[in-house]
């Protein structure tokens, strides 16, 4: 019997953990667009039963603990960094919920995903990671950087012809969020200001996750 490839195995993972959240999170790129999304397939929870599973009343803390793990699997961020970014929100002025979540898109990452560089936020991750950005027109490989209002994100010029970059440009313009500005001519983006609740289309409830932490 021949073995599964890492890869596959790592994308079936990836699918059981949307189904399990009831929703995407776009964990697995261009796949989560199309008609082979795990969730336009077979929107339910994994496990043997099925669709046919007796559905169990979650406890609070369950609710908690599930919309915690949601945000983190949708970010890619560790426990421990999640926890400093929670220590953060409450620091800072305003909603703490809202301020998380701020925080979390505000990550060069998801920056470079939201933009529309890549399809996934592990794939721009890896971007980051490679030294395939610039910010500010100066090389940043850190992928939870906190980049502010006026900064711009740029493709360096040697990588503007990677298949990756060039796939996930053509279908970005309809999906750049109102708080980023793309020039997918010049491979440039600019971050107009920090996002706003209403501009973010994450559906977490940032406030059941505050709550998990003041426990």
């Amino acid at each position: 019997m021949s073995k599964s490839s890492p890869n596959s195995v790592s994308g079936d993972t990836r699918c059981r953990k949307c189904r399990r959240a009831g929703e995407k999170l776009y964990l697995k790129g261009a796949r989560c667009y199309s008609k082979k999304c795990a969730i336009e397939r077979r929107n339910y929870a994994p496990g043997q039963h099925g669709p046919n599973a007796r559905p169990s009343k979650p406890t609070e803390y369950g609710k908690q603990l599930r919309e915690k793990q949601k945000m983190r699997q949708m970010y890619r961020v560790l426990e421990g960094p999640f926890r400093a970014y929670v220590a953060e929100a409450s620091r800072r002025r305003g909603v703490t919920g809202e301020n998380l979540l701020q925080l979390l898109e505000m990550r060069l990452d998801n920056v470079v995903f939201r933009l529309g560089f890549s399809t996934s936020r592990a794939q721009a991750r890896q971007l980051v990671s490679h030294e395939h950005l610039l910010v500010n027109s100066k090389p940043v490989d850190i992928p939870s950087y906190q980049v502010r209002p006026g900064d711009t994100i740029t493709i360096v010029e040697g990588s503007r012809r990677m298949s990756v970059i060039q796939d996930a440009l053509a279908g970005a313009g309809s999906r750049t969020p109102t708080w980023l500005s793309l020039d997918a001519h010049q491979f440039t983006g600019k971050v107009i200001a920090a996002p706003r609740r209403d501009e973010v289309d994450s559906q977490v409830s940032e406030q059941i996750i505050i709550e998990f932490y003041s426990r």
